[in-house]
């Protein structure tokens, strides 16, 4: 008599978010030939142990905060696949592990959520806006200096809740988070790329395995989608050259079509903001990081 299949483990933090994320994952693996079958396994992680403890403020803390326990289960044996949402992900590659694929890309924006009418612009002077991100205060900084960017921990529910009860003007999360939980609320508009750049590899979900599980690794690589991947890998590139993680104030945004490969990007240094926005041969990523990285940590606002 022929053994079932073993279910693939697919570890995931367990808030709203994260399950809602693992269950797309899920879905990608069970739609394949074969249709396995597939579990999820709750790790609770640092930063998830932060944002309970601190849950009204306090800036993040430290690269791979929410990572670091999915990749150490993984690396265990006791999950067979990591879900993560790649803009939490180090970029410095963790030994014995590698990116299995990546999913087709949500909404890359972020959000402005508010109980004022008018969006941005209708916010009064001096309003606070809680954000998780020193990348997003320095960009809000940029077009409305006024505002005052104040901390915030806890997952999306905490912080929409918070809102409801008064103790900002206004929150700032992603398109994608909004989507996948499917929240439907007054006071959303998607801000654009012209104002706001994302995380490098935001609304891209990862799904990580061992180096070594071969037969595991071809299954999962018929559900990557190479224009995200080739997309997110550039923006990581960048990411790592300027020497940064997932706290950098560094927006990066990059796009392929058509053998070509377009790499918007802001980064704050002790000067202000720099820009850039340039396209390149897909074939020339390392060329294209490298003149993204000259022309960003130049003091001047940058355009090429």
């Amino acid at each position: 008599m022929d053994q079932p299949t073993p279910a693939i483990r697919l570890g995931t933090r367990s808030s709203r978010l994260a399950l809602a994320q693992a269950d797309l994952a899920a879905r990608a693996l069970t739609a394949l030939s074969g249709s396995p079958r597939v579990s999820l396994v709750e790790i609770r992680t640092k930063g998830d142990t932060l944002s309970a403890r601190r849950p009204t403020g306090g800036w993040a803390t430290g690269d791979g905060q929410f990572t670091t326990e999915l990749e150490r289960a993984l690396l265990a044996g006791q999950i067979d696949v990591a879900v993560h949402s790649l803009k939490d992900l180090p970029t410095a590659p963790r030994d014995g592990l590698v990116l299995g694929a990546i999913l087709e890309r949500g909404d890359p924006r972020d959000c402005l959520i508010t109980t004022h009418s008018g969006g941005l612009n209708g916010l009064p002077w001096g309003a606070h806006i809680a954000t998780s991100s020193v990348r997003r205060a320095a960009q809000l900084a940029a077009v409305r200096p006024d505002l005052v960017a104040i901390p915030i921990r806890g997952n999306v529910d905490t912080r929409l809740r918070r809102l409801r009860e008064g103790a900002f003007d206004a929150l700032l999360i992603a398109a994608a988070a909004i989507d996948r939980l499917g929240v439907g609320m007054d006071g959303v508009r998607r801000l654009p790329l012209t104002i706001m750049l994302p995380a490098p590899g935001q609304a891209a979900i990862a799904l990580q395995v061992r180096a070594d599980a071969t037969q595991l690794r071809a299954r999962i690589a018929s559900i990557d989608h190479a224009p995200t991947r080739l997309a997110v890998m550039a923006e990581r590139a960048l990411l790592r050259a300027l020497g940064g993680g997932c706290l950098s104030p560094l927006g990066a945004l990059a796009t392929a079509r058509d053998g070509r490969i377009r790499l918007r990007a802001v980064f704050e240094h002790d000067e202000g903001l720099s820009r850039i926005d340039l396209t390149r041969s897909a074939g020339d990523v390392e060329l294209l990081i490298a003149a993204a990285r000259n022309l960003l940590t130049a003091p001047a606002l940058a355009s090429a």
